[in-house]
């Protein structure tokens, strides 16, 4: 079975360490894990691993977080991937940094890649994983919190944080979102 796993973020080595791209750090971090590089492709880098008879096919898109519809419906087109075997990764800012929450569905939440991969696929019927990147920021400074770079209490937390998310894709492919769910949902002490 394949699966479509896709990191949210912007290209460039000016987004590589901002909150905005924690999709493509957890995606890097499985596939260091895995021993596995990422190529070059059309909208965006792919990497593939197999795990317990799966087949994962990590997606970082080159199309911007805005734009990120683009690429998610190429991809999904073109390895055939259906809908439940999709799994869209993107940081929050409405949920405290270093959780994560999956769900098999629903709204984008004000998040512009997942908006626009709703409009892309025409349905809100697949799965995301949100980081939470908190929201320590003033009146107006949501710009410039999410598209800047980690605090260093922030980046020493983020192997763990991958850590739980890679968890919770292996589980979604091999036990089903609602198991993943269970375990990625928990709370962190």
């Amino acid at each position: 079975m394949n699966y479509l796993i896709v990191g949210l973020g912007n290209i460039g080595v000016e987004y590589e360490n901002t909150r905005h791209n924690m999709g493509f750090m957890i995606l890097d971090a499985f596939a260091k894990a895995s021993n596995v590089i990422f190529e070059n492709g059309r909208y965006g880098s792919t990497a593939t691993i197999s795990h317990k008879g799966q087949k994962f096919i990590l997606l970082k898109p080159s199309t911007y977080m805005n734009l990120s519809g683009k690429a998610v419906r190429y991809w999904v087109n073109k390895l055939k991937i259906p809908l439940e075997n999709l799994l869209v990764i993107s940081d929050d800012l409405n949920i405290p940094f270093g959780t994560l929450r999956l769900r098999k569905n629903g709204s984008a939440g004000g998040h512009n890649g997942l908006t626009n991969i709703t409009e892309m696929l025409g349905t809100q019927e697949y799965a995301r994983m949100r980081v939470g990147i908190g929201n320590d920021f003033n009146r107006g400074g949501q710009v410039n919190f999410v598209l800047g770079e980690l605090s260093s209490e922030e980046q020493e937390e983020m192997k763990s944080i991958c850590e739980r998310a890679v968890n919770g894709i292996k589980t979604f492919a091999l036990a089903g979102p609602d198991k993943a769910m269970n375990i990625v949902n928990t709370k962190v002490k």
